[in-house]
Formats: structure tokens, C-alpha cells, sequence
């Protein structure tokens, strides 16, 4: 019972899902403070002191404004920061990779093809 709960434990995949977790935690973080940086910027540019104060016919959609920002900051900084270099390294990766040599049956089977082939023309 208690080896079963071990083996449950130190799992790689459960090990990867946590460190996973707490990276994505801190790097939230940092998404999160760049979006104020730039959200405070974009309040000094439109003259706001806030922009979750915009309202417009007495209808507040700054809050809406402000959530649609942030939510494509983050996608845009997870994009370039993790999507872009994540494939790029994948491609480098793949094309490093020898290709793997044909078994006997997939060579057996191409010769097969080949003689039909040449038997019917």
C-alpha cells in the first residue's frame, strides 16, 4: 500500500505537472505586472487615472476593457515567450534527429510493390 502510494508519487509525469504549476504561478506574476506596466501607460496616453473607470453612458466598461488587455497580453506574451521558441526548438530538434532505417518488412514490401509494378507495364 504504501509502495504503490511512492510509486504514485514520484511518477514522472506528477513530478513534471507540479514544477509545471508552480512555474506557470510565477510566470503569471510576471504577466501580471507587465500588463499593469502597460495598462498604466495606456491610462496616461488616453488621460485616465484608471482604466477600470471608463465609463461611457453612465454604462462602466472599463473593467471589461481592462480584462480584455490583460487577457491579450497574456496570450501574446505566451505566444512569443513560450509557443514560438517551443516549436522552434521542436523543428531543430526533429530535423537533428537520424531517420530511422527501414525494417526488412517495410523493404520486402516495396520490392513486393515494385515487381507488381514492373509485371504490369
Amino acid at each position: 500500500m504504501l509502495q504503490g502510494f511512492k510509486d504514485f508519487i514520484l511518477r514522472g509525469n506528477l513530478i513534471e505537472l507540479a514544477v509545471a504549476f508552480v512555474m506557470g504561478t510565477v510566470f503569471a506574476a510576471v504577466v501580471d505586472a507587465f500588463t499593469k506596466i502597460v495598462l498604466d501607460l495606456l491610462g496616461l496616453v488616453i488621460q485616465v487615472k484608471g482604466l477600470s473607470e471608463i465609463a461611457v453612458n453612465g454604462v462602466n466598461v472599463g473593467n471589461f476593457i481592462t480584462a480584455l488587455i490583460t487577457f491579450l497580453l497574456t496570450a501574446a506574451v505566451l505566444y512569443f515567450a513560450v509557443v514560438v521558441p517551443y516549436n522552434r526548438f521542436s523543428q531543430i530538434r526533429k530535423a537533428a534527429e537520424p531517420e530511422k532505417a527501414a525494417s526488412s518488412e517495410d523493404l520486402l514490401a516495396e520490392i513486393r510493390d515494385l515487381l507488381r509494378a514492373q509485371n504490369r507495364s
